[in-house]
């Protein structure tokens, strides 16, 4: 079973950039989605970012133009880099893969810590 550890949150003041880093404990060359959520308190998890294996990313509107979702086979990690941030981005992020045997973490269950960005004004 793969897990899943994000990284790279920081506090930062609006305008600044960041790269969140998902690390998968496998291999990803298989995953055909990647994604990554935020999560305000008391807010249900949102996805924000998508990337499918043809290469093809989504993205939500509030995200669109600032955010890049990427990644790295070799080293079995996806990315996310935000540039131009705002403090509404305020938020624990998280990720989730698509493998051959299904989602790597639950869509149904709590993920656990993620990573928390903070934006300043």
């Amino acid at each position: 079973q793969v897990q899943l550890v994000e990284s790279g949150g920081d506090l930062v003041q609006a305008g600044e950039s960041l790269t969140l880093s998902c690390a998968a404990s496998g291999s990803i060359f298989s995953a055909s989605v990647m994604a990554w959520y935020r999560q305000a308190p008391g807010d249900q998890r949102e996805s924000i970012a998508r990337l499918i294996s043809d290469g093809t990313t989504t993205y939500v509107n509030s995200v669109k133009g600032r955010f890049t979702i990427s990644r790295d086979n070799a080293k079995n990690t996806v990315y996310l880099q935000m540039d131009s941030l705002k403090t509404e981005d305020t938020n624990v992020y998280y990720c989730n893969i698509l493998l051959p045997t299904g989602w790597a973490r639950n869509p149904r269950r709590s993920w656990g810590r993620g990573t928390q960005v903070t934006v300043s004004s």
